[in-house]
């Protein structure tokens, strides 16, 4: 697993970081990429609420409404957080975690 620093532009609310894929958004690409673990905040890792919950929409155990509640929840621990927990060993770039079929 890797550690990839989380690069913020101080003008605006912009926050990317550096990928197999290039340069991505940490919002819209990272938290949807099935590389993505956590976030680093403080000395911890926190696990990504999209692992948390994507076994348990599949199984339809947990409503769709859960997705949202996942992203406002990634989005505040990139707030506060430092670096993407990345297990993307292989290099493979950006996967989508959710495609529609």
């Amino acid at each position: 697993m890797k550690s990839l620093p989380i690069l913020r532009e101080l003008s605006s609310d912009k926050v990317q970081v550096e990928c197999a894929s290039g340069t991505l958004a940490v919002h819209t690409r990272c938290g949807l990429c099935i590389h993505c673990k956590g976030v680093k905040v403080g000395a911890r890792i926190m696990p990504s609420p999209y692992d948390i919950i994507a076994g348990q929409i599949r199984t339809g155990v947990m409503p769709p409404e859960a997705l949202m509640e996942a992203a406002m929840q990634f989005n505040t621990l990139v707030r506060d957080g430092t670096e993407i927990a990345c297990d993307d060993d292989a290099n493979a770039g950006y996967t989508p975690r959710f495609r529609s079929k």
